[in-house]
């Protein structure tokens, strides 16, 4: 048998300079080694902490605003002291509506399609160039998009008076409600007996009124106004689904039925408390107080689940409307590769292009024809590549 060579004794020593787990100097650096690179930036080691799944930025997104509002509320109502206690549900909702906006947006953004939308919308909304440019063209598109929503009325008159109905009556409530119910805003006695009211802000008067005129009317029974604009608007939309029958084919109970529903009960409720205070001398007023309590919590969680998740959306779309506004400025306008009719604006086509891309689709060249050259050369393709294997 042969035996192992010997161990040599002077070569085995580690020299310095050879990385062997021993340090070639007294500060454990190489000779003639620099100061050793530095290590990643706090961003960079933050960046690294967050979340790397889609639902996991998304609860953290929603437990940051939700933080956010809390905060708000706390220091809004000067802590706690204007914060009425018998509104605490409706508030306790509004946190977890807030959750639950930032965190369906946070996914929804997350989705290629959206999230192309949401950064070229938002950086047109917001570029100083834009704004320079066409100073006017935002503000136009905010009245015509978010406020009177036109592009409604050239689908239907009917539809777009009713969703003009909805959309000012809660605009109306979410007015007067949610500043009310964070404690933000309230109404006190201006000498503690009569008529007179004082309506404050963060603390600071802002206005007095008599209550017994008119100006004092409006102000406590603006949501009795609200609810009136709504309910017809609902109506509408919910006699709609249920004759309609393009509205049946594609309706789903839970997303299209009951935020009409929830809004209905909601305002039904809020002018039966109005009634039983006047006509009924307060009768049944607590059982319907918590009916309204109840129908409000409801429905503002389930907000961000629902059909109603388009308002939160619908910023958005404003800014690719002033990108596409912006390249037509320019003369950006991209043309069919076949007829030569105008198809829309060169970036926002290349922006369709890139999501079909991200998607991973291999026919993102289409967006490139008019509808009517693609319903020609589909049928091209059906005549020469599919009809002729008939006998």
């Amino acid at each position: 048998m042969t035996e192992p060579p010997e161990p040599r004794a002077a070569a085995e020593q580690s020299e310095p300079g050879i990385r062997t787990g021993t340090p070639g100097g007294t500060d454990g650096r190489q000779p003639g080694q620099g100061t050793p690179a530095a290590g990643p930036s706090l961003a960079a080691r933050a960046a690294r902490r967050l979340p790397r799944t889609v639902s996991g930025r998304a609860t953290l997104a929603g437990a940051a605003v939700s933080g956010l509002l809390i905060l708000a509320i706390v220091f809004g109502s000067r802590l706690l002291h204007d914060f009425d206690s018998a509104l605490l549900p409706y508030a306790v909702a509004t946190v977890f509506l807030a959750f639950g906006v930032a965190h369906r947006y946070t996914v929804w953004v997350s989705a290629p399609g959206a999230r192309r939308l949401f950064r070229n919308g938002w950086r047109s909304l917001f570029s100083a160039e834009n704004f320079r440019r066409a100073p006017t063209a935002l503000p136009k598109m905010i009245a015509t998009y978010l406020g009177f929503q036109k592009f409604l009325g050239a689908r239907s008159h009917a539809r777009w008076a009713a969703h003009q109905l909805i959309f000012w009556g809660c605009v109306l409530a979410a007015l007067i409600t949610f500043p009310l119910t964070w404690g933000w805003f309230t109404f006190t006695s201006a000498d503690g007996s009569g008529p007179g009211y004082e309506m404050r802000i963060w603390g600071l008067k802002i206005i007095g009124f008599d209550s017994l005129n008119f100006v004092g009317w409006l102000m406590f029974h603006g949501l009795d106004i609200a609810a009136v604009l709504v309910i017809p608007g609902a109506g509408y939309f919910l006699w709609r689904r249920m004759k309609d029958r393009g509205a049946i084919t594609g309706q789903r109970f839970a997303y299209d039925m009951v935020p009409l529903l929830a809004l209905i009960i909601v305002s039904v409720t809020g002018l039966l408390l109005t009634f039983s205070s006047i006509f009924l001398h307060g009768g049944g007023y607590e059982f319907l107080a918590i009916l309204h309590m109840v129908s409000v919590v409801f429905t503002l969680i389930y907000i961000p689940f629902g059909k109603f998740f388009h308002i939160v959306q619908r910023p958005a779309a404003v800014g690719m409307q002033l990108f596409k506004y912006t390249g037509r400025q320019d003369g950006k306008v991209f043309a069919c590769r076949r007829c030569g009719a105008t198809i829309d604006t060169g970036p926002y086509v290349e922006n369709l292009r890139g999501t079909m891309r991200d998607l991973e689709l291999g026919f993102d060249a289409w967006t490139e024809y008019c509808p009517r050259c693609k319903r020609v050369l589909r049928g091209n393709a059906y005549l020469t590549q599919v009809k002729k294997g008939f006998k």
